[in-house]
């Protein structure tokens, strides 16, 4: 139990992280050249046990996939992801009455899942694997 609630927090903190790195980022690629340079990243705190359950939902995964190439394992991530991101989004609407990342441009679902970030998503997965498989190898019950 102590593990699962160590993986928990960990990619809690991974993912929030991830995050407030990626919107810091993307602010400055969509401004430029007029970017705010002080790199103001965001997140949101229901973010915490959405990332979290990566911590949880991976390493009950990664033994019925690790024998599939790792370039295929990160688009069922991405996948896996998405659908998460969705119904969290969904949930989060019906819950507070808005959900707070609510994509409005390019390609998305109902404002839940941007399509273009699949790419990102299957790389963050293989993050993921890689992080989860080696905090795995040095955790200590």
């Amino acid at each position: 139990m102590k593990k699962h609630i160590f993986l928990f927090v960990a990619f809690a903190c991974v993912g929030i992280t991830t995050e407030i790195f990626f919107t810091a980022i993307k602010q400055v690629i969509s401004n430029w050249p007029q970017a705010d340079w002080s790199l103001k990243g965001q997140t949101y705190v229901w973010m915490f046990p959405i990332y979290g359950i990566a911590g949880i939902a991976f390493p009950l995964i990664l033994p019925y996939i690790e024998k599939i190439p790792f370039i295929l394992r990160m688009c069922i991530y991405a996948i896996g992801i998405l659908i998460v991101e969705f119904i969290a989004g969904g949930l989060l609407d019906i819950i507070t009455g808005k959900c707070p990342w609510e994509y409005t441009t390019g390609w998305h679902i109902m404002g839940y899942i941007k399509l273009e970030y699949f790419p990102l998503w299957a790389l963050f997965g293989g993050m993921v694997e890689k992080t989860i498989v080696f905090l795995q190898s040095h955790y200590k019950d």
